[in-house]
Order: C-alpha cells, then sequence, then structure tokens
C-alpha cells in the first residue's frame, strides 16, 4: 500500500514538473522602494519613492519629479529612451528620454475629442496605447498626429491590468485575458480565472495569481506554473530570459528556463 501510494506521488510530482517552467535563482539584492518599476540589461534599476521616479546605475541615479500632476500611477518603461509616466489624477501623460528630461506632454483633458483615462502603455512609432474608460475600449493613440489609429471592440469587463510591446498589446480583465495587435484586432480570448496582473516577455505572457507566477505560452494559449522558491511576491518584473522578484525588503533573480 505504501508503494503504491509513493508511486502515486511521484508520478503526480513528475507530471507537475513536465508542466511548470523551472527557475534558477542567481542572485538576490537588499532593496527599500516603494515601487520597483523595471531592471534592464545593464542592471539599471528603475523605481518610484514618495511619488519621484528614479533611474539608478551603477555610476549615478537620477530622478523625476512632478508634484503639480498628484500621485505618479504608472510607469512603462520597456523602450529606455521613451519612457511613459502616467499621472491618472490630472489625466496626463509625461514622455521623458533617458535622461528623464521631459519630450512631450499629453493633457487628456484638453484633447478632441475628451479622453477619460485608465491605463496607458507603450505602442510603436510615435503612439501610446490607452484604455479609453467612457467607451470601455483600448486605442492606439499618435500624439504627434493626435489621431486614434486604431481601437478594439468594447470590453465588458472592469480593466485591471495592461501589458504591450511594439506590436502587440494584452488586457486583463476580471472575466478574459485578450491579446490585440497594433491594428486593434482580437487574436485571442481566453477566461481569467483569477489571475490580477500580466507582464509580456518575448510576446509570451507573465500572470500573477494571489502569491503564484504563471506562464502563458503565446502560441498554444496554455498556462503553465512558475517553480519558485517559497517567498513573498510584492513585485514582479520580467527582463529578457531573467525574473525579478520584490519582496519588499529584497529583489531576487532568477533565470527562466521554458
Amino acid at each position: 500500500m505504501k508503494a503504491i501510494t509513493f508511486l502515486i506521488t511521484l508520478l503526480s510530482l513528475s507530471a507537475f514538473s513536465q508542466d511548470s517552467i523551472a527557475t534558477f535563482s542567481k542572485a538576490k539584492f537588499p532593496l527599500e522602494v516603494e515601487t520597483i518599476i523595471g531592471v534592464d540589461n545593464f542592471g539599471t534599476k528603475y523605481y518610484e519613492t514618495n511619488n519621484v521616479f528614479y533611474k539608478k546605475t551603477d555610476e549615478k541615479t537620477i530622478n523625476y519629479s512632478n508634484v503639480q500632476l498628484g500621485q505618479l500611477t504608472s510607469v512603462d518603461v520597456f523602450n529606455p529612451l521613451k519612457i511613459i509616466l502616467y499621472y491618472k489624477d490630472f489625466n496626463t501623460v509625461i514622455i521623458l528620454d533617458n535622461r528623464l528630461a521631459e519630450i512631450l506632454r499629453i493633457d487628456f483633458n484638453t484633447v478632441q475629442p475628451y479622453k477619460n483615462v485608465s491605463f496607458v502603455s507603450l505602442g510603436n512609432d510615435n503612439t501610446i496605447w490607452i484604455f479609453n474608460l467612457d467607451k470601455q475600449q483600448m486605442e492606439l493613440y499618435d500624439y504627434k498626429a493626435k489621431t486614434v489609429r486604431a481601437t478594439t471592440m468594447p470590453i465588458v469587463s472592469p480593466t485591471l491590468s495592461v501589458t504591450s510591446n511594439y506590436n502587440y498589446v494584452w488586457l486583463l480583465t476580471e472575466n478574459y485575458i485578450y491579446k490585440y495587435s497594433y491594428f486593434g484586432s482580437l487574436l485571442f480570448k481566453i477566461p481569467n480565472t483569477g489571475y490580477t496582473q500580466i507582464l509580456e516577455r518575448h510576446d509570451d505572457i507573465l500572470l500573477q495569481k494571489e502569491n503564484s507566477l504563471y506562464f502563458l505560452n503565446d502560441k498554444t494559449q496554455e498556462i503553465s506554473p512558475i517553480k519558485l522558491p517559497i517567498l513573498l511576491i510584492n513585485q514582479f518584473l520580467v527582463t529578457g530570459e531573467t525574473l525579478y522578484i520584490y519582496d519588499s525588503k529584497i529583489l531576487h533573480e532568477f533565470e527562466i528556463k521554458n
């Protein structure tokens, strides 16, 4: 009987290991910030503390602050030459260069027609993806031409998270996970079974559910658990093959194998 129980347990563990995504611990660093935003391939860290946005390299730390716009809601550092800051209280986007100098300010309160924006993410060329709260749809907004290049169909469930790259945008809602092309066409739609955060990585997706992370294969739309040691996932980031997990005191670095 014990042998049968052991065999069942062994087979269960084997099946789980085949379906899961392996990771290997690389390093960990002490870090005390309010929000870790990104880490690039050169080790540059982007973070926010006390409503101030910081860029920290081995040589120096620079920062950007704009208290007149209220609380900093989100930052997109996918393109370090065009860093996108969004201030929801004032419905305004600030675009910074790699020295954190202001390139452009987009005040959606003055855009015609008016746009009530709740999420902002990177687009291609001179565009950003915005979620139009009044129309309940994603829009690819050209901030140079001040026009909308593409729109998605309206979304009926509340939006939780948005991520994008130069070609696609992914939308996480309470009910579904959506992927759209650069032209606003729906590429897939799969049920959301409790995920609360989404991040893009090489066209694939990482998802968070409670204190666990999962990998969404773009080609198959299959979702696999990511194997990690027991630790608090306060935030997670991904850069290439490197996964970062921040527990509010330590930044853990893992290599993803899939």
